[in-house]
This record gives C-alpha cells, structure tokens and sequence, in this order.
C-alpha cells in the first residue's frame, strides 16, 4: 500500500500528550486517519457511528451498490410513479421517459456527492462539516432528515398494509380479530399490522450495515422476479397489455405537452433529491471509486424506468380484468393484489410488497437520518438512538393521513422539497469539486478548533447561499400557475441548485479552502 501522510490540517487543542492524527492514502487514493485516537475521542463531535470507517472494513462490491439501488427503486411509490404523469394528461411512453430523463439527471449530483464518502469514509453530515461548519452542518443534515421522516412512516404504513392483507389471506377472520375499523378509520388488526412492520425496520437497524447490506442483496432480486411474475400474470389474464398502452395522452404539441414536462421532471428528480444528498452514507463502505460508479450509473436509471413500466403493465392490463373497478384503485398494487381469488396468490404477492418497503425504507429513509440526528448530538445520540427517533418521528407524522392523497404528498410535497435539497446540493458540489479541489483535513471534520470551525461552527457563505437558492425556488410558489414567476417553483431543484452554487462560489472564491 502506497502511503502519504498529510499534515496536522491546522489541528490545535486537545489533551497533553496526545499525537496529532494524521491522514494516510492508500494506492488507490482512499483515506482514512492514523494516531490521535485520544484527541478524537475527545472531541465532542466525535463518535463510533460517525469516525471515518477503516479501510479494511470497507467492503462493498460492484453488486452491492446495484443491489442498494434495485432494492430502492423496487417499491410502491416507484411503481405508481407514472400512475401520476399518465393522471396529468402523459401517454405511458411519455411518463416512461419522464421517469428515466429525470433519474438520469439526478444521477449527475448522486455520483459527485458520492465520491468523498468513498475517499473518506465519512458520512453525509460529516461531509457537510467542510462546507457549512462543524455546527452548520446540521441545517443540511437535519433538513435531510425532515423528509426522510415522513416517507419512513409512509413506507412503514403501506409495508403496514401489506402485512394486514397478508395475514387477510391466511385467515380471513384477521380482518376483524381485533375489532371494527373505530380508529381513525382503521381497525385494530391494520395498527397491529403496522405496529410490527415498523418493530422490523427498527429490529434491522439495531443489526447494523452488514445487515443491511444482506437484505439488499437478496431483496432486490427476488422483488423484480415476483413483479415480473406478476407481469405475465396480468398479461395473461387480460389477453394483452390492455387499453392504456394504446392511448396517445391528452398533448399532440410541445407548447401544451412541456409547461407538465417541466414541473413533472423536476418532480422526478425531487424523488432521489435527498439521496443525492447522503450517499456518502453507503459510499463510505465501498471498495474503490470505480465499483461504487459502475454499480449506481447502471441500476439506478434503469432500475426506476423497468420497475414504472412493470407498473403501467400491470395497470393496463388490470383495467381489463377488474372493467368495474375504479382506475384510482388499480394503481395501487396492495389495493390490486387484495383483489385476488387465490389466496395463496394474495400471501405470496404481499410477502413480496412486504419484502420491497423494508428493504427501501431501511436504506432510504433511516440511515441518513440516524447519522443525521447522531451528527446533532454525537456525545447523546448513536446510530441506533438516531434510528428509533426517525421511527417515532414518522409515527408522529401521520402517514395514514399522508396517504389519503398519495399523489398529492408524492408530488407537490417532492417539488417543493426538491428546491430546498437542490440548494443544498449545489453546495456540497462546489465546495467539494471546485473550492476544495476534492481535498478534505480528514481530522478537522471532528475537531472543534480545525480549520472547518469557521464562525463558532458555522460558515456564514453556506447559510446566505442556501436561503438564497431556497427563497428563490420557493418564492415561485406564490405566483399564479399561468405567470412566468411560477417557472421558478417549478424547476425549483435547478434553481436551487444554481443560485446557491453560484452565490457560494462568489462568496468562497478568494477564500483558503
């Protein structure tokens, strides 16, 4: 192994005594810290679950991260994706490519935002301690966590449903067992349902990563086999793909197609915004910069596009089939398989929905916030403490109210959101591509008097920038959906994302990195 140390990155502080932790680079150029362990433990921004992982023990393939993202992109809301686009006025194909176009674009910031972790070893907040502050960079992390919080709890209420009609299938008297449907709508077998879905998320956390990572490797496979199954299932059934493969949509001209073209990529884009955030929570586990690129550029467009055009099969054909039951119903694939005769059939398709919510939720929406919510108060919270405040925090947010307007939360709330994600992406790229020239004090990240210190933690260019690309996108939201202003809303993850990069970039320029 090839060896460079760098310097002490303008450490200064700690205990007597202790050496100065120096940063190491293997052949490959990835990093990770020898020495100093006193002067880091120390540090009250210090703790096991955010310390740099050991090169050694980073041992993720080429496969694991195509597994990580297969497994992410097989679930419910990827599947009515285009049941959204399609409602909008697009033809299937035109949804289809939405989805594809979008995810390709996001793929761009997902692999810069991935390279540091991979380098380092660090996780997302850790990461944004170079360009917000040791303390700043809980504005990006905690704003990360928000939306994870919310689709944690909306993915455990629908992995809630699946084991509810699960258990319906087994033993129709489940429905009932445990009284009428007097709770907020629901009955007692649907909130146990959900109750033990939610346990098993938390369960697999407290496991840790190498959990993770088997569950991924095995779930991916086995849900696109199942949903392919169900594919041929349908085709059969209805004697073809059905009518909605035939229909043109409502736009026969680019000046009526693109003003929901736009509005709609940019949704697309909002739906992996936060992942292109905290990638370097799963790119610090990897082997070399190259398996973890190779494994993302290949399953994440692709992934996403197949996994939609499963769902608009299923769906066209379904509406064949099930001719008296409302379209709005057929979308949703629990609400589809529930309609089943075969009871066996039921059981085996909601073990796999079941399967498909766990494997996303557990990667997309606790990691990044356990780490985020460790980052706040390192000294207090671990990784696990950070995964039990996300569960709660989703209970708290209601999703089976949320989920009474799936395509309402899913696509308002995404472009919304997206502005506020896009800014701090822009950022993050900056900072890290062309302010740092991809160089980082490994050190200094957990070091309270390091040169990421700034102003008392907070780096005052990150926050102007980020409420500048915020308020630009968002301002947007108040013109009328006919005014040239309300462009700003609806490309709000470019906006974002190019307001903030710029204004970041003049205020950083002539400063050291």
């Amino acid at each position: 192994m090839d060896i460079e140390l760098s310097g002490d990155g303008g450490i200064s502080g700690g205990n007597s005594g202790s050496l100065p932790p120096t940063t190491i680079f293997n052949s490959d150029g990835r990093a990770e810290i020898q020495g100093g362990e006193a002067l880091l433990q120390a540090s009250p921004l210090y703790n096991e679950d955010l310390a740099p992982i050991p090169l050694k023990q980073r041992n993720w393939s080429t496969y694991n991260f195509v597994a990580l993202w297969a497994a992410m992109c097989a679930c419910i809301p990827t599947y009515m994706l285009s049941s959204g686009l399609i409602a909008s006025g697009m033809s299937w194909w035109q949804a289809l490519i939405t989805i594809l176009l979008g995810n390709t674009i996001v793929l761009i910031p997902i692999l810069l935002n991935s390279h540091p972790g991979t380098k380092y070893g660090i996780p997302f907040p850790v990461f944004a301690r170079a360009s917000y502050g040791t303390a700043g960079s809980n504005l990006p992390a905690l704003m990360r966590a928000l939306v994870a919080c919310g689709w944690f709890g909306i993915q455990a209420w629908i992995g809630g449903q699946a084991l509810y009609q699960f258990g319906c299938a087994i033993n129709p008297a489940w429905a009932t067992m445990l009284g009428p449907a007097n709770l907020e709508g629901h009955s007692g077998t649907e909130w146990l349902s959900f109750a033990a879905f939610w346990s098993l998320n938390v369960l697999v956390i407290y496991k840790g990563m190498e959990l993770l990572k088997r569950v991924q490797g095995i779930a991916a496979p086995f849900v696109f086999v199942m949903t392919a199954a169900l594919v041929c299932w349908a085709v059969q059934h209805a004697h073809g793909v059905g009518e909605l493969m035939h229909e043109r949509g409502k736009f026969h001209s680019l000046s009526t197609f693109l003003p929901v073209f736009f509005p709609s990529l940019t949704a697309m884009i909002g739906f992996w915004a936060t992942l292109s955030l905290n990638m370097p929570d799963f790119t610090r586990f990897g082997r070399s910069q190259r398996e973890t690129t190779i494994g993302q550029a290949i399953a994440l467009p692709t992934a996403m596009a197949i996994f939609s055009a499963m769902g608009v099969i299923i769906t066209s054909s379904a509406l064949v089939i099930y001719p008296d039951v409302p379209a709005k119903e057929l979308w949703d694939p629990v609400k589809l398989i529930s309609r089943f005769d075969s009871p066996v059939l039921v059981a085996v398709s909601m073990f796999t929905v079941a399967v498909a919510t766990l494997s996303v939720n557990i990667a997309a929406n606790v990691v990044s916030p356990a780490n985020d919510f460790a980052n706040a108060f390192p000294r207090w919270i671990s990784f696990k403490r950070g995964g039990l405040i996300t569960g709660v925090a989703g209970i708290l947010m209601q999703p089976w109210k949320l989920m009474a307007d799936p395509n309402g939360y899913i696509f308002t709330w995404l472009l919304g959101y997206s502005g506020g994600l896009g800014s701090i992406a822009g950022i993050l790229i900056v900072d890290y591509w062309i302010i740092r020239k991809a160089t980082l004090d490994l050190p200094d990240l957990y070091l309270t008097q390091g040169k990421y210190e700034f102003q008392k933690g907070w780096n005052p260019a990150a926050l102007v920038a980020t409420i500048a690309g915020c308020a630009t996108a968002w301002m947007g939201a108040f013109f009328p959906p006919s005014s040239p202003g309300r462009a700003l809303y609806d490309y709000g993850w470019f906006v974002g994302l190019f307001v903030s990069g710029l204004i970041y970039f003049l205020m950083m320029r002539n400063k050291q990195a």
